[in-house]
């Protein structure tokens, strides 16, 4: 495994630093805190016009087909930066799903519209009360006619308020595996959606389906086959939110760093102190293990190797590291880490969020021992 980046990918990392710094620094990602929309639209707009939104999209769909590890590199620096927008569910999860299974009608409309960012296609997967896996699916889709009709609850469905489309995972078997995904007009009769709070503050919504009718071209994909391409795609998705947190934890480390060497405690600096300069090392160590591993995973994807281990591997250790080192920062910080004003605060929140979200710690545990004890 090569870990040197070439000149394009140190490029690609200074642009996507630069567009951050001047669209969406932390005070923009304050504000979006409390805005209805919950990212900028000069931001998105921005990574758009470069290219960024469509990054992991084929060239023939208006996308800029980079590699993994280009994409790693993108998605290092959004979560260094806390760069709020609808990039994960709209580009790489419902563009992924579009680009493995959608027909040619449906790729041609829509995969465009999502490279450039003129559209967002979110996802809604999560249900109340119940888990990760397929299991966890049961929202059903009923045959009417030639079409269907969706009831069911979900939630956690991201920038739903901002979408065109979102793409809905529904039971239509009795069989474990037995779901189908569909493309949903947010505005039909029937769908309901309402404003979620989260630890992160970011814009999610609940989704009611009351009846939806939609019609045969909304299916994407075969029916009673979209958990082989979901999963599939969450596989190259979690390597990208691996290394989401993993940008996260290394700029609250750098903060921290930078306030132990400046802030004076019985006439010397906090990191004198050998505890707090003990765990520092233990935290700079585990961000530079957790950054091996993502790179290692999308460095195998990239060569065409099998990440079902290597993928939730990556994103269990990213994210417990990026626990783990935000909640040192809000210490080390003292009583001021746990304010509003504090920017430590802004990473410790969104670190929880993101080990929650998209396969939690306990469901990846459940894929990794699955390959090493069945192997």
């Amino acid at each position: 495994m090569d870990l040197t980046f070439s000149e394009e990918q140190e490029v690609l990392r200074d642009t996507v630093r630069g567009l951050a710094a001047r669209h969406a620094d932390l005070s923009v990602v304050r504000a979006m805190e409390e805005d209805e929309k919950g990212y900028p639209a000069g931001f998105w707009a921005k990574l758009g016009e470069s290219g960024l939104v469509g990054l992991t999209i084929p060239e023939k769909w208006g996308g800029s087909q980079m590699s993994m590890l280009d994409a790693v590199v993108v998605y290092d620096e959004l979560g260094r930066a806390l760069s709020p927008s609808p990039h994960f569910a709209s580009s790489v999860m419902a563009g992924g799903v579009l680009t493995a299974a959608g027909t040619d009608e449906q790729r041609q409309e829509w995969l465009p519209k999502i490279a450039d960012g003129s559209a967002v296609v979110t996802t809604a997967w999560v249900e109340p009360d119940r888990g990760y896996g397929p299991k966890g699916v049961a929202l059903t889709a009923a045959r009417d006619g030639d079409g269907w009709v969706l009831s069911g609850v979900k939630r956690h469905v991201p920038y739903a308020n901002s979408a065109d489309r979102i793409l809905v995972l529904a039971r239509t078997g009795t069989g474990a595996e037995d779901i189908t995904l569909f493309l949903l007009d947010p505005t039909a009769a029937g769908v309901t959606l309402t404003a979620q709070r989260t630890v992160a503050s970011d814009t999610q919504h609940r989704l009611d389906l009351d009846g939806v009718r939609v019609g045969p071209d909304a299916v994407v994909g075969n029916v009673d086959g979209g958990w082989p391409v979901w999963s599939e795609v969450l596989h190259d998705g979690i390597i990208l939110l691996a290394a989401l947190a993993v940008g996260g934890a290394r700029r609250v480390l750098e903060i921290t760093v930078d306030y132990a060497k400046t802030r004076q405690q019985f006439d010397k600096p906090l990191g004198a102190f050998q505890a707090i300069a003990h765990n520092l090392s233990d935290a700079v160590t585990a961000v530079d293990g957790a950054e091996t591993l993502v790179w290692e995973a999308a460095w195998a994807r990239d060569n065409g190797r099998d990440v079902a281990k290597l993928a939730p591997m990556a994103k269990l250790f990213a994210c417990k590291t990026y626990r783990e080192v935000s909640d040192l920062a809000v210490h080390v910080h003292g009583g001021m880490g746990f304010t509003v004003e504090c920017d430590v605060q802004l990473f410790f929140r969104r670190a929880k969020s993101l080990q929650l979200n998209w396969w939690d710690d306990r469901y990846l545990e459940e894929l990794i021992a699955k390959q090493i004890l069945d192997a």
